[in-house]
């Protein structure tokens, strides 16, 4: 009675909004049931909608098998993991108005797959789902005896959730075929559910590591440690490039007006979400979490978003214990390598994990950037684009100024940046951050809690390291929560508005970015950390409340406000409490035009 009932409105919305049709198909009509390996009956289905409009494919309640055996395959490129070929669970490409509707399904994932693929569609609506897999892309252990003195300790480990092997040393993990050694690990507190307080401690190179079996699932570890963890807590090890980084949950490519609602992501070999050169995507009440088995969900970001425009909005989500951040949204830098003369540039994809991106196509608007100031020279369109390999292309420019400086130069696509609104959102317990952001767009983040491991709000881009442009020009941060964020220790703050600068690089009397603002927020904090700022230009800081927490002990690390060749900047009606001092403000000489006043627990600067 409920699924009709669903099905009733659904065609009622869909007459009510004049559409040419509504149609429902119940997969079970197509033999998609649950306990059976459905990965080629799904794809049919998908290949036999294709065309229809207003077609949603539902999935009655149920765990529904996907097998890589008889999965349909290309090589792929995914940016910001590893390039590859790809097995796919719903190969969703070139289709229009599709819904999935799981009906509160779990889809359950059995090898190296990407369960869900859309490519070049629009308006595409996921909803209603699990997506997990039957075994994790990361290893558990939980730590059972530690002898700090000695550099040694015993983990023990699930040999069913977590094969392994050890050889003369040295341990490796079986996963969907391959062998993964320790690789990148990182210490967990299964009573916080996050990253332990000060982790990175507790890092080792597994490559200097003996590791001994001791029998009934007991590993004792030696040599290689700077300190042991202690007991009771949680070692994740999450192994190496180019094997770590192979299975995103969802990756969406070339599409328009994406959404994704009410769905769950407790495990993916990669991101829970990542989105390329798409315009439109809506995220409402999305979930990345950790199944009830797991400390660990996503081994990387939960959502990425890179070279899209339009709006991307998230409401009501909620997004932890992740290997990496809860939201990134930012464009890419790529290298000139040459000027080739008759306005045409050999151009290399600059980060690894960028090869094979769509960094532009004719009419786009781009801007030629110094390597060396991070700033624009010019501005011109691409007239054409000549791919050569993941790595390289020519473009053809409308126009290249007759002389450019003699240093390295970059272009940045300044079409394809989005706005950002973020409401309603809870990002927590993650390793790295809870957001970072690059967009010229208009950016919204209001009404969120978040309690990451590193920075709060990362404003960062580079043109030398991950190469994610690029500079933001409105910004509003406003009404959220920053509880005990940091908690790594060392210069991590609630928000960071700052380019990565290298030593050949340096800030230039024109600012990166631009019209910041931060206000009405409240910061539950160990460390009286607020914001940090670098080369912006109409920075504001107005009406937080900055108050002593007690989830960490207290340490005093850097000014509370730390400024630096930053103008136009208005600090104004904050308050701080339960600290033992006054919170410092530090401008540098540089920065111009600093105003400051009625900021109660605040050191004002003279």
């Amino acid at each position: 009675m409920q699924n009709m009932t669903g099905i009733l409105g659904l065609c009622l919305i869909c007459i009510m909004a004049n559409s040419a049709r509504c149609e429902t198909i119940n997969v079970a009509d197509h033999g998609i049931i649950p306990g059976t390996d459905v990965t080629y009956s799904v794809k049919k289905l998908l290949e036999s909608v294709k065309g229809r409009s207003g077609v949603t494919l539902l999935f009655p309640k149920g765990t529904y098998d996907f097998h890589p055996e008889n999965a349909l395959e290309h090589y792929r490129p995914i940016a910001n993991h590893d390039n590859g070929l790809k097995r796919f669970g719903f190969p969703l490409f070139n289709h229009r108005d599709l819904t999935i509707d799981g009906d509160r399904s779990t889809f359950l994932f059995h090898g190296r797959m990407v369960p869900i693929t859309v490519e070049r569609s629009q308006r595409i609506t996921l909803k209603n789902f699990t997506i997990d897999w039957t075994q994790s892309f990361h290893a558990e252990m939980k730590v059972v005896q530690s002898v700090p003195d000695k550099k040694r300790f015993v983990v023990e480990i699930d040999t069913k959730a977590y094969p392994y092997t050890i050889k003369n040393g040295d341990i490796r993990f079986h996963r969907y075929g391959q062998d993964d050694p320790i690789g990148t690990n990182m210490v967990f507190d299964p009573e916080t559910r996050s990253p332990i307080y000060q982790t990175n401690q507790y890092r080792f190179n597994g490559n200097h590591t003996k590791v001994k079996g001791l029998g009934s699932g007991r590993i004792e570890f030696t040599q290689g440690i700077k300190q042991t963890p202690p007991v009771g807590s949680v070692l994740v090890a999450y192994g190496v490039h180019p094997t770590s980084r192979l299975c995103p949950a969802i990756h969406v490519t070339n599409s328009k007006d994406l959404k994704i609602e009410n769905t769950t992501v407790h495990e993916a070999g990669g991101m829970g979400l990542i989105v390329e050169r798409t315009e439109n995507v809506t995220l409402d009440a999305m979930t990345v979490t950790s199944n009830d088995q797991r400390l660990v969900s996503t081994r990387a970001d939960a959502t990425h978003f890179i070279g899209c425009k339009g709006t991307i909005r998230l409401e009501n989500c909620l997004f932890e214990h992740m290997l990496d951040d809860g939201v990134n949204v930012h464009g890419a830098y790529v290298k000139i390598e040459k000027n080739l003369g008759k306005r045409k540039m050999l151009c290399e994809i600059s980060h690894f994990q960028q090869w094979g991106l769509t960094f532009g196509e004719p009419g786009d608007k781009v801007a030629i950037m110094s390597r060396v100031t991070l700033l624009p020279l010019a501005e011109t369109t691409i007239e054409a684009v000549e791919p050569l390999n993941e790595h390289r292309f020519v473009l053809t420019l409308a126009d290249v100024p007759e002389t450019l400086p003699d240093e390295d130069l970059s272009l940045e696509n300044l079409t394809w940046n989005p706005d950002l609104i973020m409401r309603n959102n809870t990002i927590r317990e993650n390793r790295a951050r809870s957001v970072l952001v690059t967009t010229k767009g208009k950016v919204m983040i209001e009404n969120n809690t978040f309690a990451s491991q590193m920075h709060g709000i990362l404003i960062e881009g580079d043109n030398n390291k991950w190469y994610e442009s690029g500079a933001v020009m409105d910004v509003t941060i406003s009404n959220n929560i920053f509880d005990s964020v940091g908690f790594e220790v060392g210069k991590c703050y609630p928000l960071v508005a700052a380019p990565l600068l290298t030593a050949k690089q340096r800030i230039d009397s024109k600012r990166y970015h631009r019209n910041v603002r931060f206000t009405g927020n409240t910061v539950r904090s160990f460390n009286g950390l607020l914001v940090s700022a670098r080369s912006v230009q109409g920075l504001v800081i107005a009406d937080n409340v900055v108050e002593l927490a007690d989830k960490y002990p207290a340490v005093r690390e850097e000014p509370a406000i730390l400024l630096e060749s930053c103008d136009d900047v208005t600090i104004s009606n904050n308050k701080s409490t339960g600290f033992d001092r006054k919170l410092e403000i530090e401008a540098s000489a540089d920065s111009l035009q600093v105003k400051q006043e009625n900021n109660e627990g605040f050191a004002v600067e003279k």
